[in-house]
């Protein structure tokens, strides 16, 4: 049986988070897993997540989104050690909700990039 992956935002999850108070900061965990091998591209996974990350960069800026941390894990303290870890961890701030919802509507925003890199994800809203 195929493991499942998550690339897409959740549309019941994403009605929900729109209910939220559009002026409340929000902090975004993104869990990335990247493909070996972009078939589009040739490069790889990381690579294009590179790209996708220079390509969203005026977004960001756009959305006063500011990088936290970024980095990739390392050991599992707490877990089953059966379970791989993600390729990446990022933490995203972003000053609100509504800036958030803004950047990732915006016209021509590069979320076809993310996908195209990406195995699986997770997108994870924390309170701030």
């Amino acid at each position: 049986m195929a493991k499942e992956s998550f690339l897409e935002i959740n549309k019941a999850q994403f009605q929900r988070f729109m209910k939220l108070p559009m002026d409340t900061p929000v902090v975004m965990l993104n869990l990335l897993k990247f493909k070996e091998k972009v078939s589009e591209t040739g490069l790889s996974g990381e690579a294009s997540y590179k790209e996708y990350m220079k390509a969203a960069t005026p977004f960001f800026a756009k959305a006063n989104a500011e990088v936290l941390f970024i980095g990739k894990p390392e050991t599992m303290l707490i877990g089953p050690e059966n379970e791989g870890l993600w390729d990446k961890v990022l933490l995203m701030k972003y000053d609100t909700i509504a800036g958030f919802l803004g950047m990732v509507q915006a016209e021509g925003y590069p979320s076809h990039l993310r996908a195209n890199a990406l195995e699986d994800s997770r997108l994870i809203h924390c309170k701030w």
